[in-house]
């Protein structure tokens, strides 16, 4: 994995270098050239700065006192609602300035402001109130008489100098193998961080780190004991940034990244459509990734065929980067489970006008869980995984789908079937038996070999049997005995067919003569009656035989609204 990440650097991110970082710069200062306040200048949006590469950043900040050289936080530059505890880094801050003046005018003009209280004091007011309201924690940088210090060569070779030799007076031990580059070198003391993580610390978090005793072995202090070198570490790290800024989906608490080994144009890049499918006309996701996979196959897209993808799903947890999952593979097997993934998500509308519309894969997600904050990380990532790599769905996630199911049933405030919980139970069945004797359809199976599948569809037809019959009564037929019915329907679809006698005679004649033919024609396909029990396939099958029954008859409903006189 830090191989790729590395590969990823030197191909994509021009301004790696060891030193240097990104960061989210909210605030321009700007000084006249005798060290005058100018102005301030708000960067971005409220929720975050602009992206700013190559800037300075200090090494081992973990050892306390120390900042990062000309651009950091507003508490550490100025002291912005400061604690007497940041002092100590914001000397340390303008100490570096100090030092590096020697080689820049401008840098002269920046030390003699900061060493001016009234100054800062006015600039921290002027921060503070409306309509700037900045945070603490937010990023600036300066400008003096309009130039960019970072823009001065001599600035930024007093830098990698300083920087390389304080560097060198703090390492200690021997070379070892790069596990990264294989190569000899000195490793990392310490890690550069990943910012901006979900869950994660506002100071970053590590993907390689020992703080503690435990961690270790061989006599070997903190990072060497997975070695890398520094420039390995910037390279990976780098690359995390960016991909996070570029090629990032949130995923519920967690991060999926994802690139490729050869470039792919944005209109071929497959896996976004798992977040937000894409709205081709008179066509669905999977049909937009079959054609892109038929390109591939007859060689239209030759620039395609030997492409791998890679992805993967990071967090942030007390200072460290959890790595959910990792996934590599060729792209043309990409296209193919993505187009998989759709294909076997379609299901019929609720109201039974064609197919549902290709659900985004957080509505997936979603539909397991009362709201998404609930998602836990690890389903998340499971989920995800089932999709790009054409997995079968696990049981687990099956039970989830299902409670929500029968919940939203039973409470009528929460709004009716969730087209993309409908899909991941049918895609259940799917993938269970790939290639099986029987496939299940994304509309109504009249045939489907299964019991349990046919008692579903007579509660369907019971349930608008009784709305047929008294209208709207509440709690009805499918309120008081889904659960009972999808679990034991040997036990309960007796009791309900003896009931619907009462409502057949309550019907006119040709209603009624229409309904106890839809009674009879599913109940032809029980065999010898209703299983007494069902276990968790069962009670899926009997929930998609719900659903889709339910659906065909709110569409002939619509084709044939008089002659069935139903009301919605």
């Amino acid at each position: 994995m830090l191989n790729r990440l590395i590969d990823y650097a030197h191909a994509n991110v021009p301004f790696s270098e060891l030193g240097f970082t990104v960061r989210d710069i909210r605030w321009r200062i700007e000084l006249t050239k005798d060290g005058r306040l100018l102005g301030i200048l708000p960067l971005g949006d409220e929720k975050s700065g602009v992206e700013r590469w190559h800037c300075p950043e200090m090494h081992d900040m973990q050892s306390g006192g120390k900042s990062h050289f000309l651009i950091d936080n507003l508490k550490t530059a100025i002291l912005l609602k400061a604690a007497d505890s940041d002092k100590p880094r914001h000397d340390y801050y303008v100490q570096c300035i100090r030092e590096a003046s020697v080689v820049s005018p401008m840098l002269e003009v920046l030390t003699s402001f900061l060493g001016d209280t009234s100054s800062l004091d006015l600039l921290r007011q002027k921060l503070l109130a409306a309509p700037h309201r900045a945070r603490p924690t937010e990023n600036l940088e300066w400008r003096i008489d309009g130039c960019d210090p970072l823009n001065d060569p001599d600035i930024l070779e007093w830098w990698r100098h300083w920087r390389m030799n304080v560097r060198e007076t703090e390492l200690d031990g021997n070379p070892m193998i790069c596990f990264a580059s294989g190569k000899t070198a000195m490793p990392a003391k310490t890690h550069p961080k990943i910012m901006g993580l979900p869950g994660g610390q506002g100071s970053g978090d590590a993907l390689v780190g020992f703080d503690k005793a435990a961690f270790t072995s061989l006599g070997l202090k903190k990072s060497a004991n997975a070695a890398v070198s520094d420039q390995a570490a910037r390279s990976y790290v780098d690359a995390l940034n960016h991909l996070k800024r570029h090629h990032g989906k949130r995923l519920g608490e967690s991060l999926v990244l994802h690139w490729f080994k050869s470039k792919v144009e944005h209109e071929d890049d497959v896996l976004p459509w798992l977040q937000d499918p894409p709205e081709v006309a008179a066509a669905s996701a999977a049909i937009a990734a079959r054609k892109l996979l038929d390109a591939i196959r007859s060689g239209h897209r030759p620039d395609l065929v030997n492409n791998e993808f890679y992805a993967l799903t990071i967090s942030g947890m007390s200072g460290r980067v959890m790595v959910r999952d990792w996934m590599e593979g060729r792209f043309e097997d990409l296209v193919r489970n993505v187009e998989a993934w759709f294909a076997d998500l379609a299901i019929v509308a609720r109201d039974g006008k064609g197919q549902a519309h290709d659900p985004k894969f957080m509505a997936v997600c979603g539909a397991l869980v009362r709201e998404l904050k609930d998602l836990p990380a690890p389903t998340a990532a499971t989920l995800w995984k089932v999709a790009v790599q054409r997995l079968p769905i696990p049981q687990p996630l099956m039970v989830q789908a299902l409670a929500r199911f029968r919940t939203d049933l039973i409470d009528k405030d929460q709004p009716p079937f969730s087209h993309a919980r409908m899909g991941l139970i049918k895609a259940y069945f799917v993938r269970l038996n790939p290639g099986g004797a029987h496939t299940m359809a994304a509309y109504l199976n009249p045939n489907h070999p299964e019991p349990a599948y046919h008692c579903g569809r007579l509660l369907a037809v019971f349930s608008n049997l009784q709305r047929a019959a008294l209208g709207d009564v509440g709690a009805g037929v499918v309120q008081r005995y889904y659960a009972a019915a999808s679990q034991t329907p040997g036990l309960i679809l007796g009791r309900l067919t003896s009931n619907a006698r009462n409502h057949l005679g309550k019907l006119e004649g040709g209603l009624a003569w229409s309904y106890e033919n839809q009674i009879a024609d599913v109940m032809g396909h029980l065999g010898d009656g209703a299983p007494r029990i069902l276990d968790l396939n069962g009670q899926g099958l009997f929930a998609l035989g719900y659903y889709q029954q339910l659906a065909a008859l709110r569409e002939g409903k619509k084709t044939n609204e008089t002659a069935q006189g139903e009301t919605r």
